[in-house]
This record gives C-alpha cells, structure tokens and sequence, in this order.
C-alpha cells in the first residue's frame, strides 16, 4: 500500500483515522476545560493551565519515542526488514514503560517546585496540586499509549489508533462528569477520568498488539533495550520533544509574565484560549502524523518523486484546515469563550487575546509538515532545530521584548510575530531538502553488498 497506491488516496487513508484520533484526544482538554470552567470557575481554569504544561512534558516524552521509533518501522518495512522492525517496536514498549515511572517519580518529587516554575501562585496552587498528583501518577499509561498508537500508524494500521482513542476520549467524557460534579472532585476528578481513559486506551492497543492482527511480530525476545536502536529513537524523536519541551517552557515563561501583568485573570485566559486554539492544530497533527508513514517508507525504498508529492498535499491539505480555525477564532471569539466560562472579565480579556494569538495560525501547519519529513527520513537536527525555533528561539525573546513594550497586548502579538519567522526558516529548510533528495535521485541507488546491514541499523541517510 505504501509503496504503489496513489499518494491522494494513500494520504487520505493515513490520515483521516489520525485526525480523528488527535481530534479525539483534543476532545479531552476540551471536555475537562468545559467542566472545570463550569463547575470550578477561573481559579479551576488558572490551577489547570499551570499544571498543563507538566502534562504536556510526559506527553512529549511519549511521543519523543513513538516518533522516534515509528520512523525506524516505516524504513525497516520499506526495507523488507521485519526482524528489525519487531526489534525496534520491543525497544519502543520498554522505554515508554521506564521512562513513564521515571517520570511519575520524579515529577511527584518535586510537584511544589515544578507548579511554581510553572507560573503557580498561593490562589492557584491547591487546584493545580490536585489535578497534577493524578496525572504524574498515571505517566506509565500516557507513555506507553502514545507509543502503541504510533507504531500501529507506523506500519498503515491507522484505523487502531484512532479506535484507541475512540475509546478514551468517549470514556472520558461519560467519567468526566460522574467525577467532577456528581462525586464533586472538581479538578481532580478531571485528572482521574482522563487517567481512567487513557488505562483504557492502553488495555485496546495491548490486546491488538497480541492478537496476531499487526504486521509487526513481537515477541518477549525483542523487549530488550538496543542501544544503536534507543539512540536512532532518541535522536529522531527528540524533535518531538523539544516541541513540547519548548511548549512547556513557553507556558512557564507566559505564565510568569501574566502573572506579573494581571495575576490570575491573565494566566487563566490564557489557559482557556491556549487549549482552544490547540483544537486546531489536532488535525493537523493528524496529516503530519499520516504522511509520515509515506514519507519515511518512499525514502527507505528511494521513491523520491512519491515524497516531494506527499510533502505537497499534505502542506495544502493542513493549511486548509488552519484557515478555517482561523476563520472561525477571528470571527466568533467570545460565543467559543463563552461555552467554557461565564466569568464577564475572561470573556472580554480572553475575546481580545483569541484573535491576536490566531493571525499567524495559517503559517503553524506548513511548518509541522516540513518537521514531519525531517522526522520521516531520519534527519535528526534539522528535525530538532524546526521543532524548537518557533517556540524557543523565536517566540520567548519576542514575547519578553513585546511585553515590556505593550503589556499584555505584547505577550498576545508575540504568537504571530513569531510564527511569521518561523515559517520563512522552515520553508527554506524544506526547499533545501527537496533538492537535495533530487540529486540523490539523479544519483541512482547506492552499492549495497550482500550479507551488510547499514551500520547500527540506520538507513544511507542523504547528506
């Protein structure tokens, strides 16, 4: 399939089942932001969007590995080699399960530090706890569930991840409720049924990985840890994590701002509008996740012309989708607002904010695209620098000069200012690749011997 269907067609298949599932997952914060807001007001929204970001570091470490790991399977099965990619799922499995206990002990060690990095002050600090104390404890479940879904898309089966989160996200909103007002848990009770979805998320992907079903054979003799493998992981899905380690360094670092700037009324619109506006860019996650197979398989097998057309649709098709998000934010921001709050002075605070952040958001998804074909030929670095740049480089010395200068009006414009940097650097990143793919192309393939393997397993990589 990966190698003969029409890229349209193929594109489609990918990714429709990964847009549902991100838009699932979405469904989430969503929902728990929905009856938070509701039933525990601003201080609710302001304790959760502190303790998000946390959240988000055990998220991306999961999808550092799935990443990482989900292009090694797309090669090794462009290569034919099914024993390498039963190798590197067991390497993916194991190191989602240790680093999500590392995880829970480590963040549960220091959760006071940690929410006060994170922009916590003494009104927040209690709703924050509670919701943070769960989700550190379910970090095991988080890791390995983003690790499962990407080696099944990894390998075409994207239909069983979406199901996965189906079946979570659906879980969740049934419990949310149940916890949150009829046990009157308030935000932990948002933080236990997320953790009870995911639980069942993990007990889905676990059966279909046993069942016999996925093209990839695991056995107890490949669940140990290679260290060629766990660095070719690492090195490829660090891209991911730096993403997300930027993004929860940027909340840190506006939340500290806000909180200098207004206190906790800032912080929580921020919040609220941050996972909002994030809705967004679950589908198209969902296309980068789906070209990825495409793009990592065409390279291990040199179908050069097959990833320069992956790579074109896939931009058009999630920068479709971005205009219409903005669209919709720049056109309706206070009815959106007003479905998860009633607070007068979030609506108004949070109306203004909503249609600064999203001026650039048409820009974001060309640039995850052009990440996803770094990450899908195994290109660490650029990878790494794409990921990082838009919310490190760029946007942290904007938001602090912007915000000296105008006040919260420059903490708003410094998401779009920089998104316009980062889209010039990624387009001229990817249009470097392109031409160097061409030349490999013209160059033919290269000599391979019998009987030699690519040294440590990792594809000729171009230059």
């Amino acid at each position: 399939m990966l190698a003969r269907e029409k890229i349209g067609k193929l594109l489609w298949k990918l990714s429709y089942p990964a847009i549902i599932g991100m838009v699932v997952q979405g469904m989430y914060n969503i929902v728990d932001t929905f009856f938070v807001g509701r039933y525990t007001g601003t201080l609710g929204i302001g304790g959760t969007a502190v303790a998000f970001p946390i959240q988000m570091i055990v998220m991306g470490i999961g999808m550092t590995i799935g990443i990482g790991g989900a292009s090694i399977l797309s090669r090794r099965m462009g290569e034919r080699n099914h024993e390498g990619a039963s190798t590197a799922l067991g390497n993916m499995i194991l190191l989602s399960l240790i680093t999500g206990v590392v995880c829970a002990a480590a963040g549960l060690a220091g959760i006071n530090p940690l929410l006060r990095l994170f922009g916590a002050n003494d009104a927040l600090m209690p709703y924050a706890t509670d919701y943070i104390t769960v989700i550190l404890m379910g970090s095991p479940l988080f890791t390995f569930s983003t690790v499962a879904s990407a080696a099944a898309r990894a390998e075409g089966n994207a239909k069983v991840a979406m199901n996965s989160l189906l079946l979570g996200g659906i879980l969740n909103v049934i419990l949310d409720p149940i916890f949150i007002i009829a046990l009157d848990m308030g935000v932990r009770g948002a933080a236990i049924a997320t953790v009870i979805a995911i639980a069942a998320s993990c007990v889905f992907l676990l059966a279909y990985l046993q069942s016999g079903r996925s093209e990839i054979r695991l056995g107890w003799g490949h669940m140990r840890l290679k260290a060629p493998i766990v660095r070719e992981i690492i090195a490829v899905g660090a891209s991911d994590f730096a993403r997300t380690a930027a993004m929860s360094l940027t909340s840190a670092i506006f939340n500290n701002i806000l909180r200098t700037l207004g206190g906790e009324l800032p912080i929580a619109v921020f919040g609220i509008t941050f996972r909002i506006i994030s809705f967004v860019f679950m589908p198209i996650a969902g296309i980068a996740q789906g070209v990825q197979p495409i793009l990592g398989f065409n390279f291990g097998a040199r179908q050069f012309d097959r990833i320069r057309e992956g790579l074109s649709l896939a931009s058009r098709s999630a920068t479709a989708l971005a205009l219409v998000g903005f669209t919709v934010f720049l056109a309706f921001p206070a009815p959106i607002l007003g479905i998860f709050s009633t607070d007068p002075k979030l609506l108004e605070m949070g109306s203004s904010a909503m249609r600064w952040l999203v001026l650039g958001l048409p820009l974001v998804a060309p640039q995850n695209i052009g990440t996803s074909l770094f990450q899908a030929i195994g290109k660490a670095r650029p990878a790494i620098f794409l990921a990082f740049s838009r919310q490190v480089l760029f946007l942290i010395p904007v938001v602090i000069v912007l915000s000296r200068l105008l006040g919260l009006q420059g903490v708003w414009l410094s998401f779009p200012v920089s998104d316009v940097i980062a889209f010039v650097v990624t387009y001229a990143m990817v249009r470097r690749e392109l031409r160097l793919l061409a030349r490999m192309k013209e160059s033919g393939p290269p000599e391979r011997r019998v009987g030699v393997r690519p040294e440590r397993g990792i594809t000729p990589p171009a230059s």
